[in-house]
């Protein structure tokens, strides 16, 4: 049971990984191209699509699995792996999405786009888009270090 939870726990924290270091790499890029109008009802939609059961399960699973995996692998070789894989996942994944890219996604969802001014438009955009991408380079960072943390956890158990 052990193993398994292990197994799901790495699928789960690579789907993240892999999420956001997709958007980092190419969505962010052609997101930028594109004027200002566009790029924040772009950024509407998907932050509205994102709203789904499979990233819910994916992202929230992550945060629940990580903390279960350790607990559960506490004594053994792979239990700081997957303590520091939590620490990095919680604070700079869960941590950054909740304190920092959900609020500025808050905002821009209210933010009427066809009854704005041009000048407001491209305040909206300025006062968003690097930020946000900042943020969101910092989540694809951390993740990518939880799952490198969970693989190593993988290599180091008795269990696998």
């Amino acid at each position: 049971m052990a193993t398994l939870l292990l197994i799901f726990t790495a699928v789960l924290t690579a789907l993240i990984a892999g999420l956001f270091y997709a958007y980092s790499c190419s969505v962010v890029l052609g997101l930028g191209k594109l004027s200002d109008g566009e790029y924040l009802k772009a950024m509407q939609s998907i932050n509205r699509e994102i709203l789904n059961p499979v990233f819910f399960i994916s992202f929230m699973g992550t945060a629940v699995l990580l903390p279960v995996a350790a607990f559960v692998f506490r004594g053994q070789p792979a239990f700081i792996f997957l303590l520091l894989a939590t620490l990095a996942y919680l604070i700079g994944v869960f941590g950054v999405t909740v304190a920092g890219n959900v609020p500025m996604n808050d905002i821009l969802d209210k933010f009427d786009i066809s009854g704005a001014t041009t000048d407001a438009i491209q305040q909206m955009r300025e006062g968003f888009e690097k930020r946000w991408n900042l943020l969101n380079n910092i989540r694809t960072v951390f993740s990518v270090i939880s799952i490198a943390l969970v693989v190593c956890a993988c290599i180091w158990s008795k269990e696998i």
